[in-house]
């Protein structure tokens, strides 16, 4: 390997940037460069003045904002102070995923990309040399960011090439050849009991996180739809006294879920694993962590079960790897098909349009899989990520209680068995009056949206469906400050099947806490939608707005609510409302989480509309 120095910076909130990342890496070992791969808050940013070859691999997440685990970078590397000349020895180049559907309304600019650009321009005033333009990949291009990326990475490494080039006497490693694997697994001779463990073993400092979140007894789990409905929805409380969680209305709570027994059962067997194997782990170069949120030593049981996402849809880097494990030929060449730039249409068709999961690939290429050797479990397979929800109750109505309403996503494909969302089916599946605890590992995180302090201030709430989640909370809270003003859209299909809350809403409604608007689109002739009651009182909504400086709430999962929605309240205007939302023929957000877009109060405009 060169002693040249290629440093991969990426900023992931779902994980896919941090996928591209690792491919970058992968495509430069096998060009015979040295490479890290660093989240980027987790490199030291001042040590960037020292670097000669750099790669930012970010994704926009939100209203045009940046992943979490680059906020901090982000702060810094816009600070006023630094000289223009900073980072005038670095040369760079800034890949970009986005989502060219979403849209910040509160100022009428699209986001697309928008971390990707703004990072390019920043990193030229500084004084670093762009080998070429920012490369923005679309999500919602057919063939998905790839079709923007592949291209620009055969510019790149054309760049790359001539500035680092492969030393003499060498050559390239061609797709098909493994790469060594980032971790090798040494395997013990006698079990041990990781089973409990979900995080480092030390006195907890400070609130629950990721890495050591909170065990969580799980109180009820209770069905809120009727028996007749399509949708299964559950409002699931926990108990959380003593745990040092606090939160607000507008907070969101993250999950961190596992996979079925039988799923784990499955992939064990196909790929000849023994749940009862332990082993601790070792990373192969020294720059290299060991995953924080694995045990050591881990057995297999629990590397499975709670860490590998064996039910998510493979990403291309996936096929890439495992066609280098393969010894059959026939696999293999299927396999280096999905993987390379020409098979990305014939992918899309087996894999994410029926969203075809990673056990379940697995499954269909068996000779591959039963010659899967375990080092190479963590490179091939990505972790389960958490999942977030917006929570439901409000502490000073249910001290000591979190409650979240959770939509479980069961849907069909072309694919036999029903895909089913791994996060809500496994919530569903919990039963807390069985025998024994349930426990389920959670934190908290501050969430986007934030509710007026003054009593006076009236506050305009749109939720339809489960997207009145964040709002129950808000009325909770603000109700018992004594805040008035609390007006509540909220619409679904029937109101004897997913009216949510409906007594408590009544039982507000006649202390005169609350007003509330609702529609209930299947129980007429014509669709009734909350934009069709926000037309209908949009002399009162204005009135709010404009007269009384009311703030203006939206979440909700449809397609198209908040375009839809902002014209019927906001006439003329577009400056009150900041929502995401997923329009087109491939939404891929998962529905597993209840807020799904968000509108931010702001002043009214001044005169009418």
């Amino acid at each position: 390997m060169s002693s040249s120095r290629l440093l991969v910076l990426f900023g992931s909130q779902t994980g896919t940037a941090e996928d591209m990342a690792e491919r970058l890496g992968r495509e430069a070992r096998r060009r015979r460069l040295g490479c890290r791969v660093v989240a980027l808050d987790s490199y030291p940013v001042v040590n960037l003045i020292n670097e000669s070859l750099v790669i930012f691999v970010c994704a926009t997440t939100g209203q045009g904002d940046p992943p979490d685990n680059m906020k901090n970078f982000w702060r810094f590397i816009f600070r006023k102070n630094l000289p223009p000349t900073s980072l005038c020895q670095m040369d760079f180049a800034v890949l970009g995923l986005g989502d060219s559907s979403y849209t910040n309304l509160a100022l009428s600019l699209p986001r697309f990309n928008f971390v990707a650009k703004k990072l390019h321009r920043r990193l030229l005033q500084l004084g670093g040399c762009a080998l070429l333009p920012a490369c923005l990949g679309d999500d919602q291009h057919e063939l998905g960011p790839d079709a923007a990326i592949d291209p620009w990475l055969h510019n790149l490494w054309g760049k790359v090439l001539g500035l680092y080039p492969v030393p003499p006497g060498l050559s390239m490693i061609p797709p098909g050849v493994p790469l060594p694997s980032k971790f090798t697994l040494q395997f013990l001779q006698e079990a041990s009991r990781t089973e409990e463990w979900y995080g480092p073993t030390t006195d907890p400092q400070g609130p629950p996180s990721e890495l050591q979140p909170f065990l969580a007894p799980m109180v009820s789990n209770q069905r809120v739809t009727g028996p007749s409905h399509f949708q299964d929805v559950r409002l699931i409380e926990f108990d959380i006294a003593g745990s040092g969680i606090s939160f607000a209305a507008g907070d969101t709570v993250l999950i961190q879920p596992e996979n079925s027994a039988s799923h784990v059962q499955q992939f064990c067997q196909v790929l000849g694993l023994d749940p009862g194997w332990c082993f601790t782990l070792q990373p192969r170069e020294p720059d290299v962590s060991c995953p924080a949120r694995l045990p050591q030593p881990c057995s297999m049981h629990h590397l499975a079960s709670r860490y590998l996402d064996i039910t998510s849809v493979p990403r291309r880097s996936f096929f890439e790897l495992l066609a280098g494990l393969s010894p059959d030929e026939l696999e293999q060449e299927k396999l280096l098909e999905f993987g390379s730039a020409q098979g990305q249409e014939g992918l899309h068709d087996y894999c994410s349009r029926p969203r075809r999961t990673i056990l379940e690939v697995l499954c269909d290429f068996p000779h591959t899989a039963g010659a899967v050797p375990p080092d190479y479990l963590l490179d091939l397979i990505p972790p389960i990520r958490p999942r977030a929800f917006s929570i439901t109750s409000s502490l000073l109505a249910l001290p000591g209680r979190l409650q979240i309403l959770v939509a479980v996503v069961q849907y069909r494909t072309r694919l036999k068995e029903p895909r089913r969302g791994l996060c809500s089916c496994w919530l569903a599946s919990l039963d807390p009056g069985q025998a024994g605890p349930i426990r389920v590992p959670l934190w908290v995180r501050s969430g986007g949206l934030t509710f007026p302090k003054t009593s006076d201030t009236p506050v305009v709430m749109v939720g339809p469906g489960t997207g009145v989640a964040p709002f129950r909370a808000a009325i909770q809270e603000r109700v018992a400050r004594g805040q008035t003003g609390n007006f509540l859209f909220f619409g679904c299909r029937h109101r004897d099947q997913d009216f949510y809350w409906e007594a408590e809403w009544r039982e507000l409604e006649r202390r005169g806490c609350l007003t509330l608007v609702t529609a209930f689109s299947r129980e007429q002739e014509q669709k009734v939608y909350v934009q069709h009651r926000l037309q209908e009182l949009g002399s009162l909504v204005w009135e709010l707005l404009d007269r009384r400086g009311a703030h203006f709430y939206l979440a909700g999962s449809t397609a198209g609510s908040p375009a839809a929605t902002q014209p019927a309240t906001l006439p003329g205007s577009s400056a009150h409302c900041a929502s995401r939302w997923r329009p087109g023929p491939r939404p891929r957000v998962s529905p597993e989480r209840s807020l799904e877009s968000t509108c931010l109060g702001a002043s009214p405009p001044s005169g009418p509309a």
